[in-house]
């Protein structure tokens, strides 16, 4: 599929890998989750564990803590339905996200209908592995995991060649561009996420980064990092990087509730 340019009537990718939409009434976002196979196998993968929203779940980290392995939709919705859904609402943004939304052959089709029903902002969350058409994205989040290769293949049981060279060729493309990545202490170490912020800032120490401190998941050892740590890491990356956010667990969240559409 043609990187810049899209033109799939919409009858044409009718059935999408919608499973689950949810709207955010405060900042007037629409979020679509996206399940398929994904083309990484990352241990810390929180969509093995729960499918739902966690901005739903007000006891989310006991949840993906305790819960057994997700079984997967039982059913997924059209393109036509998930439009319909989105009647009557207020909506500025649309954001794609997933298991692996790059890989739903009907996520672009999804994001221009979306501009040209609601003029949406588009945003795709993505691990950047393969690239699907981009024209009505207007922004990418990548998760780059790691950058050292062993790192990156240890966690995921890939190559991070393919996403390494993505993130700069969207960067290239002139699209608003922003990296995010988990700290998982004895995994993906403070140290590593420097060298992400390094990388980086090669291409532009403009370009935001965002820290998310891991949260206890079932069925594997690994800690959730501290509130200190997690700032700490930050500082490290706030080396080589203009922006640098972070996340932890400790952290409450902002705005009112959001809505379940599906």
């Amino acid at each position: 599929m043609d990187f810049y340019n899209n033109t799939s009537p919409i009858g044409k990718l009718s059935v999408l890998c919608i499973y689950h939409i949810v709207y955010e009434p405060t900042f007037k976002s629409i979020i679509f989750h996206h399940w398929t196979e994904c083309n990484l196998k990352c241990l810390g993968c929180y969509c093995k564990v729960e499918k739902l929203d966690f901005s739903l779940l007000p006891d989310w980290q006991i949840r993906v803590s305790t819960n057994p392995p997700e079984k997967a939709p039982e059913r997924l919705l059209s393109l036509e339905e998930a439009l319909s859904m989105t009647n009557g609402l207020d909506i500025d943004r649309a954001i794609f996200i997933g298991v692996e939304p790059s890989l739903d052959p009907g996520m672009p089709v999804l994001a221009r209908e979306m501009k040209s029903k609601h003029k949406t902002y588009n945003i795709l969350f993505t691990n950047g592995v393969t690239l699907p058409d981009l024209s009505n994205i207007d922004e990418v989040i990548f998760s780059l995991k790691a950058v050292t290769p062993e790192s990156y293949k240890n966690y995921t049981g890939g190559d991070n060649r393919k996403s390494m060279a993505n993130f700069r060729r969207v960067y290239n493309s002139g699209k608003k561009l922003q990296a995010e990545i988990t700290l998982i202490p004895g995994v993906i170490d403070a140290d590593e996420i420097e060298k992400v912020a390094r990388f980086i800032a090669l291409i532009d120490n403009k370009i935001p980064l965002r820290i998310t401190g891991f949260i206890q998941l079932s069925g594997q050892a690994f800690r959730a990092p501290t509130g200190v740590e997690v700032e700490s890491a930050a500082t490290l990356a706030k080396r080589h990087l203009k922006t640098v956010n972070y996340l932890s667990g400790e952290m409450p969240r902002v705005g009112t509730p959001p809505i379940r559409l599906f």
